[in-house]
Parts: structure tokens; C-alpha cells; sequence
């Protein structure tokens, strides 16, 4: 997984704490790196493991930013961003897919995505994302 040599460049640029993020992805093995990557960079995590779940999960809490894995049981990424977006349009959300495909990027911001990032990803390229819609 992560080491903390690994961690260290990226953890300490991130001033955000205390900062809630939701994560929305059905892989474990996926949820695991982002909640440990955004947890090293000083940010409270929680996680849902489908659309349901996620719409759950903002009903009850706020969060500062949404990720949004697009291939998801139950409620596909696709839909659950228009729901999102529809009930909460100020939430920025960053799509997230391993089957980068062409034109998912623009599909993801045209939808209402703020941002977009392919998996496999880099730690430090996960939290510039994050810190840049925190810093709000």
C-alpha cells in the first residue's frame, strides 16, 4: 500500500483539516487507497459503497467534496451525479474511473463534475485535486 516515506512530499502541502470528504467507489481494494492517501493528507474520510449508500450518506452529513467513481452498482456514477448536482449543485464532485476512456473527461465535467481522475492515480495528484476544491 502507502508508506509514510512515500506519503511525506505531499502530506505536509495539504493545510486542510478537518475537511469532509466522501468517497463513492464499489472497490475495496480503490476505497482503501483514496481513504488512506486523503487520510494521510489530514482529511476526515467516509466512504459509500454504491449510489444508494452515497445518497444516504450527503442526506445525513455535509461534504466539502464528492468523489464519484462512474462504474457503480445500483446507481450508476452517471446518474448519481445528476442526482447529486440536482440536490446539492455548490458540493464539488470529482469523478473518478480505471476504464479511462476517451471522452470520459468531458462526458464527467459536461454532467457537472468539477474535476476528473483516472485510477490508477498518484497520491499527490489525488490531494491537489482535493485541496484545490477545500481551499474554497
Amino acid at each position: 500500500m502507502l508508506n509514510k516515506a512515500e506519503s511525506a512530499p505531499w502530506r505536509a502541502k495539504s493545510a486542510c483539516g478537518g475537511k469532509k470528504i466522501l468517497i463513492i467507489e464499489d472497490n475495496a481494494d480503490s476505497r482503501e487507497i483514496f481513504r488512506t492517501v486523503l487520510e494521510m493528507a489530514d482529511y476526515e474520510v467516509t466512504e459509500a459503497v454504491d449510489g444508494e449508500d452515497a445518497l444516504k450518506k450527503i442526506d445525513e452529513s455535509e461534504y466539502s467534496v464528492i468523489l464519484v467513481d462512474l462504474s457503480l452498482p445500483k446507481i450508476s456514477g452517471w446518474d448519481l451525479i445528476e442526482i447529486i448536482k440536482g440536490k446539492y449543485p455548490l458540493t464539488p464532485l470529482i469523478a473518478a474511473t480505471a476504464h479511462a476512456m476517451s471522452g470520459d473527461r468531458d462526458r464527467a465535467l459536461k454532467a457537472g463534475c468539477d474535476d476528473y481522475i483516472s485510477k490508477p492515480l498518484k497520491p499527490s495528484d489525488l490531494v491537489k485535486k482535493v485541496d484545490k476544491y477545500t481551499e474554497r
